[in-house]
């Protein structure tokens, strides 16, 4: 048989059963649809993740130290010249303070940090500049803050800020930087985020040189877990902490094992998804073997007189065969659009649930082509699997007792 004739049969055969066809590839739309829409939706809030939270500063290094005594930046220091695996380390005093302006009251999240914490927290401006050395040094009355503060304290997230001023506390200072929001920060109607010069903080709002919590940025091609232990050793020696101890004294862990916890928890996600398309697939294959072998029962007149006419069992069994992948394939088309629109539409609900109500994180759905063309295979191999069956049974009919069969 002509690859063209082939062709004509099996769209002619399709035609005529359009209806069985349509409600036979549900099974393999939903399956597909729902493959596509959670792999694509997993993988948005996984980039999410690791851009608005800064993951992929992969090489950052959280220390926290509760010893009960106050941890300052000449001990930050003596820690960067001991422990040789960081390229530097900064830190940062946390406090709060009443905040306002012409138009708006609010409570202020205070940091006090050094120009290097831009840096190693990779800060994104998106208006001004951060603070110069100079500025920390004599105490500066200069604040940077971050977008979502912006539309908190002046009513507009783009509003031009800089070089006005903010009172926090008894003092006023003038906006010198914007920064990006990220979903960590604190946001809210009578919440902003508000960094200062650490030497300012210590001056005008915590009253002390303490430090809250130490940032190291280890070295290119350090090995994080390596970096984590020797950290926690050199703390552990320099504050003599006990080893039973350890656990309540100090926390330490790096930003890539955070990356690693969040992708093993999306990789559990996609397993799950997989695991339901996986049913949904095997329950839209046995609908197109049946819809098949009821095509192969009133077709048995037709596979008698082909076969009385000198037609093989290949002529028999390909026919069939294509109808099974075409429907499969058709399926598998149909979940892919359906599927990256439902990412789409998922996308808020998703995030919500996940990033929690009223995350600034923003959500793209990522479609990957290699679930893609995963899809596209599976269809093609439930179209063989399934369809082999009945083709089969088809090309084994007895010519005399088909020509008989009513």
């Amino acid at each position: 048989m002509k690859a063209a004739d082939l062709v004509v049969e099996t769209w002619s055969a399709l035609d005529a059963n359009r209806g069985r066809s349509f409600l036979t590839v549900l099974g393999i739309v939903i399956g597909i649809s729902a493959v596509i829409a959670m792999t694509a939706l997993i993988g948005g809030i996984n980039r999410a993740l690791v851009g608005e939270l800064g993951l992929s500063q992969a090489q950052l290094v959280y220390i926290n130290i509760f010893t009960g005594k106050p941890t300052t930046y000449e001990d930050v220091d003596k820690m960067a010249r001991g422990l040789t695996d960081y390229e530097y380390m900064v830190a940062a005093s946390m406090g709060s303070a009443d905040a306002s302006t012409e138009k708006k009251k609010a409570n202020a999240s205070i940091q006090g940090v050094k120009p290097l914490y831009f840096k190693a927290m990779g800060t994104k401006f998106v208006q001004g500049r951060a603070f110069t050395d100079a500025e920390e040094g004599k105490g500066s009355m200069v604040v940077i803050i971050d977008k979502n503060s912006v539309k908190t304290m002046f009513g507009d997230a783009d509003a031009e800020v800089v070089g006005r001023n903010i009172s926090m506390g008894n003092n006023s200072y003038t906006i010198v930087g914007v920064t990006e929001s990220t979903s960590i920060m604190m946001a809210g109607e009578d919440l902003i985020n508000a960094f200062l010069p650490f030497s300012t903080m210590a001056t005008r709002i915590t009253g002390n040189q303490e430090v809250s919590q130490i940032m190291g940025f280890a070295r290119e091609g350090s090995n994080m877990d390596s970096v984590v232990n020797k950290t926690k050793e050199y703390i552990a020696a320099m504050y003599n902490i006990p080893a039973d101890q350890r656990e309540d004294n100090m926390y330490v862990y790096s930003m890539q094992s955070m990356i690693d916890q969040v992708n093993s928890t999306m990789g559990a996600f996609s397993l799950l998804m997989t695991v339901v398309a996986g049913v949904s697939l095997l329950v839209g294959g046995i609908g197109i073997m049946n819809m098949m072998l009821t095509n192969v029962t009133e077709r048995i007149r037709e596979i008698g007189l082909r076969k009385a006419l000198g037609a093989r069992r290949s002529d028999i069994t390909k026919p069939f065969m294509l109808e099974s992948v075409c429907l499969c394939l058709l399926g598998g088309l149909l979940g892919v659009i359906f599927g990256y629109l439902g990412a789409f539409a998922l996308t808020g609900l998703g995030a919500s649930a996940i990033l929690g109500e009223g995350s600034s994180m923003t959500v793209t759905p990522v479609i990957d082509l290699g679930t893609v063309l995963l899809a596209t295979s599976i269809c093609v191999i439930i179209g063989v699997v399934f369809g082999w069956y009945p083709a089969r049974r088809a090309a084994r009919l007895d010519p005399v007792e088909s020509l008989h069969y009513q």
